[in-house]
């Protein structure tokens, strides 16, 4: 995917100049660097362990997340140079979402949610079993709450596929376990939204599975893999959140809760073998003012 191999110069220049300003910005306060990952944390002499149209819709759904975080530190900042670091911030994933989603649709990669026939006319909510109902055949899936389930399929889709791969190259026992773990909770949630999809006719999104390569060399550190995974179930809770608030079918907002509490878990599992290894940073606390 020659255009692909293109995009990639550009967003190393944006992960530099983030860095850059960013180490300005801890030096200026005399804040310790966090180590992070490094060089070591990623082999790239390694075969590819992905197609490239996996990287290309990785890439894209990873935009989705970056400018949700960087909405939210704008929203939180008060200092103006932060402010003004995380507004170029969103400017800069904004390009890339666009630039990644145009190439998407050029090589016929993205599969759009699906379409709702325009409605005639307006109609309020009238009946308390629009959203109360518990008994019965459940009233059809309105547009929001069919949007919500496809958004967070797409999202398990891609995790599903990390996970598997990141278990076939993973040479540690602890991190296999993990995977497997997740990969379960993955399968879960694929299988229950796609189910609902489907009574409704509605397609989901497709498997990224085969877009694995059979490559056993890891390309990331058993470090990275475990951060990775744990974050994308720590991601998906915020998703679902947002889809139980936002969904009026009560079956739906239940699914919800309990596939938050399944990505709790997993997020959990992911925590103690970063802690056991030594791979998580401790942030910064507060003064314990009894021991002054």
């Amino acid at each position: 995917m020659p255009r692909f191999g293109r995009c990639l110069p550009f967003l190393w220049s944006y992960q530099k100049k983030h860095i850059k300003l960013l180490t300005a910005i801890f030096h200026a306060e005399h804040f310790p660097l966090p180590n992070g990952f490094t060089d070591e944390d990623v082999d790239l002499h390694a075969p590819p362990l992905f197609t490239d149209s996996f990287w290309l819709k990785y890439l894209h759904d990873m935009t989705i997340h970056a400018l949700s975080g960087y909405g939210i530190s704008f929203s939180v900042s008060v200092r103006r140079d932060l402010r003004d670091y995380y507004h170029q911030c969103n400017l800069d994933a904004m390009e890339v979402y666009n630039r990644s989603l145009d190439l998407l649709l050029a090589k016929n990669l993205y599969v759009p949610a699906p379409y709702f026939l325009n409605p005639k006319k307006q109609e309020p909510i009238t009946d308390l079993s629009y959203a109360l109902d518990f008994v019965g055949k459940q009233r059809l899936l309105n547009t929001t709450e069919a949007g919500n389930i496809y958004f967070n399929l797409r999202k398990s889709m891609a995790t599903k596929a990390l996970l598997i791969a990141f278990k076939q190259v993973s040479k540690r026992k602890d991190v296999k376990k993990v995977m497997e773990t997740g990969l379960d909770v993955a399968h879960k949630h694929i299988e229950l939204y796609s189910s609902i999809m489907h009574e409704e006719n509605l397609h989901t999104p497709p498997l990224l599975d085969n877009e694995i390569t059979t490559s056993t060399h890891a390309p990331f550190s058993e470090k990275l893999m475990t951060f990775h995974a744990g974050a994308m179930f720590k991601v998906a809770i915020t998703y679902y959140a947002t889809a139980m608030t936002t969904s009026m079918r009560l079956d739906i907002v239940g699914h919800c809760e309990a596939c938050i509490l399944r990505d709790l878990k997993v997020a959990g599992r992911c925590s103690e073998v970063m802690i056991k290894n030594g791979w998580i940073e401790k942030p910064p606390e507060a003064s314990d003012r009894k021991q002054m």
